[in-house]
């Protein structure tokens, strides 16, 4: 495909890391002919120092970056003739902005992060991401103590309804010769909630409970 490009970036949405990959993404339809970033004070500093794009300041009101975006894509759509427009932002906002340049027989290319909903996507004529989502870590499991065994063993054996705080000490007492006081904690509340990954603690009463939580294994 050849012919004239327009890109369109919702800076506030999209960082100046990306400037690269859309530029170049753009340049394989045809010939640049117009490359703008829109955004807030916040985007303006990454976005500064990208000399292939025009930054559009949009001040901080609510949605003033889409509004903008959707003024400027609506006259070039409509008086520079340009064959491909590439939208640069992961906001499904701009879904219905796509389908209207699309009915005006204009290439649309979406590029987005991979979290851009489905709507968004289906609308453009083709969509890419620009950078995949990296998954957050998992927390680290700790390792249980000989201790944190012996409690949860007891409270898989209890059930979902779990057990009086009170019958916990009795049990581990019996079953093991285990005294809280012995500890650090000195008490089995102080023990539980310091353990709340693993314990769901009821509020302090006469009947407290505490349950396993759920995916909770020694």
């Amino acid at each position: 495909m050849s012919g004239l490009v327009a890109v369109f970036v919702d800076g506030d949405n999209l960082p100046a890391a990306f400037a690269g990959r859309i530029f170049q993404a753009a340049s394989a339809y045809g010939t640049v002919v117009l490359a703008r970033v829109y955004g807030n004070e916040k985007a303006l500093g990454d976005w500064g120092g990208q000399s292939r794009f025009e930054f559009v300041y949009c001040g901080s009101g609510k949605n003033a970056s889409d509004i903008k975006i959707a003024i400027d894509v609506t006259e070039y759509v409509l008086t520079r003739g340009v064959q491909t427009v590439l939208l640069g932002s992961s906001d499904a906002d701009f879904t219905h902005l796509a389908r209207f340049v699309r009915a005006r027989h204009i290439h649309v290319v979406g590029m987005g992060e991979d979290k851009t909903r489905s709507e968004l996507r289906a609308a453009c004529s083709e969509f890419k991401v620009v950078a995949k989502t990296q998954p957050k870590a998992r927390a680290a499991v700790p390792k249980l103590s000989e201790m944190d065994i012996k409690v949860v063993d007891l409270l898989a054996d209890a059930g979902p309804h779990g057990m009086r705080i009170t019958q916990l000490g009795g049990l581990m007492y019996q079953r093991h010769n285990t005294r809280i006081s012995s500890r650090p904690e000195k008490t089995w509340r102080a023990y539980l909630s310091k353990h709340a990954a693993l314990f769901d603690l009821d509020p302090r009463g006469p009947d407290a409970r505490v349950r396993l939580r759920a995916g909770a294994k020694a």
